[in-house]
C-alpha cells in the first residue's frame, strides 16, 4: 500500500461514479494575523492498495509548526477491502476536513503515516499581510 498523492484543497468529494473531485488545491495561505485558525481545510490523501493489503490499517496525521513542534495529531483505523475481480489495485481516497491551528508564519508540515511508517508530508507556507496577486505574462491593465 502506498500514497499516490496528498494535498490541501478548499473542498473534495466522491461522485456517484466513484470519481474523486478536488476543488481549489493550495500550498500557501495568506492570513491577517497570527495566531489564527484556518477553518475547514480539506486534506486529501489517495492511497493505492493491492490485493494483499486487504484488512485493517492505521492512518495517522501530525500537524507540525515551522519549528518542528507537533501541534496536534490524530489517528484512526482504515478497513481496506480486496480489489474487484480483474483489478490489480484499489483506490482508497481519504478526505478529511481539518481546522488548522496556525501559531506563527512559516512553513508548516502535515505528516501522513500508514501503519506507523511516514508516507507523505504536505508543506503549507503561511504568510501575513495583504495577499498579492501574481502577474500574468503579457497582460497589461
Amino acid at each position: 500500500m502506498h500514497v499516490s498523492f496528498a494535498l490541501f484543497a478548499d473542498a473534495a468529494n466522491i461522485s456517484q461514479e466513484g470519481k474523486l473531485n478536488v476543488l481549489g488545491v493550495f500550498d500557501a495561505l495568506q492570513v491577517a494575523t497570527v495566531p489564527t485558525v484556518h477553518p475547514r481545510a480539506t486534506m486529501i490523501v489517495r492511497i493505492k492498495a493491492h490485493p494483499d493489503d486487504a484488512g485493517r490499517h492505521t492512518l495517522a496525521f501530525a500537524w507540525l509548526s515551522p519549528g518542528g513542534e507537533e501541534v496536534w495529531s490524530s489517528s484512526g483505523e482504515l478497513d481496506v477491502g480486496a480489489p474487484p475481480p480483474g483489478a490489480t489495485e484499489l483506490d482508497v481516497p481519504v478526505i478529511a476536513a481539518i481546522d488548522l491551528p496556525i501559531q506563527e508564519v512559516g512553513t508548516h508540515v502535515m505528516r501522513v503515516a500508514l501503519d506507523g511508517d511516514l508516507c507523505a508530508e504536505l508543506l503549507l507556507h503561511v504568510r501575513t499581510g495583504a495577499p498579492t496577486i501574481p502577474s500574468v505574462g503579457g497582460m497589461v491593465s
